[in-house]
């Protein structure tokens, strides 16, 4: 018998980076795969599940502004990054048998459905899994600031967010051996320390709706699920009390 889950409504965030895998670009089918039996393992406690990941695996709009491009066109190319990789997650979630939609905030409705926060909530109560595509729709904002948005929408209990490493740190913990690991934090800590967990306006989103974040590692077997029923290595953010 699994332990009771924490939360009853979850938004995942993951990075693009997080499924390449040992790859340089791109997505790795086994990473791929391996995420998506993390989520179903959560999805079989009964916890309801809502997903938004990046593009920087395949397209990230600031590195191409950086070399000249125009910075909004840049932005909708990583918005476009972002369905690819949520199709590829979707087909990896219909293959361990979960039901998934794929919501894109810009309209393509040949390869999947417009954002419509409604039919989200009820896909979610139906048991389905949801993946919220092309970031909030508009250039300039990051998918960070997305899956805050989305999450202050969809109503969540936490917003959670998958790493490569099994918490916040004071500093890179693969390059910097005495970075110190955070099991607490308050969004202002974030904020004032400058500690790169999200952008600034995810952060600011996530306290003023109150939805606490909580960081883990997506890639140790079994982490989500542990978070989830409270157990394991893991950072929260919330405000203090």
């Amino acid at each position: 018998m699994p332990p009771a889950p924490r939360y009853r409504r979850v938004l995942l965030k993951l990075s693009g980076e997080g499924l390449m895998g040992d790859r340089e670009y791109g997505l790795d089918p086994g990473m791929v795969g391996m995420v998506a039996q993390e989520i179903k393992t959560v999805h079989e406690m009964g916890v309801q599940v809502c997903l938004v990941i990046g593009g920087g695996n395949i397209f990230r709009g600031v590195s191409a502004a950086a070399s000249g491009m125009d910075r909004a066109s840049g932005d909708y190319m990583g918005m476009l990054a972002t369905v690819i990789n949520s199709l590829a997650m979707q087909s990896a979630l219909e293959r361990q048998g979960l039901q998934t939609r794929v919501q894109s905030a810009i309209p393509m409705t040949t390869v999947c459905e417009p954002y419509i926060r409604r039919r989200a909530v009820r896909h979610m109560e139906k048991g389905r899994v949801v993946i919220f595509a092309a970031g909030t729709g508009n250039p300039f904002f990051t998918t960070d600031t997305a899956a805050a948005l989305r999450a202050a929408e969809m109503s969540v209990d936490a917003m959670l967010k998958g790493t490569q490493v099994d918490g916040v740190y004071s500093a890179d913990p693969r390059k910097d051996k005495a970075a110190k690991r955070y099991d607490t934090l308050t969004y202002m800590d974030v904020l004032s320390r400058d500690l790169q967990v999200m952008d600034a306006s995810a952060i600011s989103l996530a306290r003023e709706n109150r939805i606490p974040i909580i960081v883990f590692d997506i890639h140790k077997p079994g982490a989500f699920a542990q978070t989830m029923a409270g157990q394991g290595t893991f950072t929260v953010i919330k405000d203090e009390g």
